[in-house]
């Protein structure tokens, strides 16, 4: 399997719809900010991911291209939000300036809840699945993005800057923050496959471990990349005081443990054969990156 074409055209596929989908305009300019973000690039990780987890379950990923895109808006939107003065004040994301400082706080904090908004009307423009398995999509996905997830990973970062915390907190902050979103691709993923309640399991342990990967990755890319690579500022947690897999155990600790949690997370796939290539490819990816 070629992987980088195969990631090169789910990512294509991907862009085309968000593409395609934002031409329908609303009644204010609040679209030209939510457009800017969305369609400024990225890596488009978790759409891809919940594609490659149904072709591992056995479906084709390409038929359930809402339901995918939908995770980029909500992940979209959540950038939008951390990049704002009131919590990361960052200027530069994804190599250009960041959306508050082109349209003002005020229209960036419009254009997040505008991304959020729609990703779930996108989501349940998903066809070809029994509603009540797309209800269920919907709602676990409101789970990992809101105050059991995403959100509440957030919170628990702004409540931990300027001060020490332990593992056990920054794992338990990851989870929310980051990985929920990871769960919530992969699960929805086998869920629209029609995965069994085994394969579910395994799913959801290698989107878990996954996701930590891919948080003790961006800690270390934090200190060892450029800006230019990352398209971001560089040094942002130390600005912010916020402990990190880093500072906790140091950058040779912290990328054996990105190794070995990978090698985890891969070993959960061995029951899904040759149709889980992609995941495998996937996760090796998520921690041999640049940005």
């Amino acid at each position: 399997m070629d992987f980088q074409q195969y990631y090169d055209t789910r990512k294509k596929l991907v862009n085309n719809f968000l593409e395609k989908r934002m031409e329908k305009r609303g009644i204010s300019n609040v679209d030209d900010a939510m457009k800017y973000s969305l369609l400024a690039g990225g890596k488009r990780l978790r759409p891809i991911l919940l594609m490659a987890t149904a072709e591992a379950v056995g479906a084709n990923g390409y038929d359930f291209l809402p339901a995918a895109c939908g995770l980029e808006m909500i992940h979209t939107y959540s950038l939008i939000h951390d990049d704002l003065p009131c919590m990361d004040n960052d200027d530069y994301r994804r190599g250009r300036l960041t959306n508050h400082k082109v349209f003002g706080e005020a229209m960036a904090v419009l254009a997040g809840d505008g991304l959020l908004t729609l990703a779930f009307e996108v989501m349940l423009e998903q066809r070809n699945v029994k509603p009540s398995t797309l209800v269920e999509v919907v709602h676990e996905t409101a789970m990992c993005a809101g105050n059991f997830g995403m959100v509440g990973g957030q919170a628990l970062d702004l409540d931990a800057e300027n001060r020490q915390i332990t593992a056990k907190e920054l794992k338990t902050l990851h989870e929310g923050k980051t990985g929920a979103m990871f769960i919530a691709a992969v699960r929805g993923g086998a869920h629209l496959a029609g995965a069994t309640d085994e394969q579910i399991l395994a799913l959801t342990r290698f989107a878990e471990l996954i996701g930590l990967a891919f948080q003790i990755e961006d800690d270390i890319l934090d200190v060892t990349s450029t800006a230019e690579e990352l398209g971001k500022p560089i040094g942002s947690d130390e600005k912010n005081n916020k402990s990190t897999y880093v500072s906790l155990f140091g950058l040779e600790t912290a990328r054996k443990m990105a190794d070995e949690t990978t090698k985890e997370a891969l070993a959960c796939l061995d029951s899904f054969g040759e149709k889980a290539e992609p995941l495998r490819e996937i996760a090796k990816l998520m921690t041999n990156r640049k940005n």
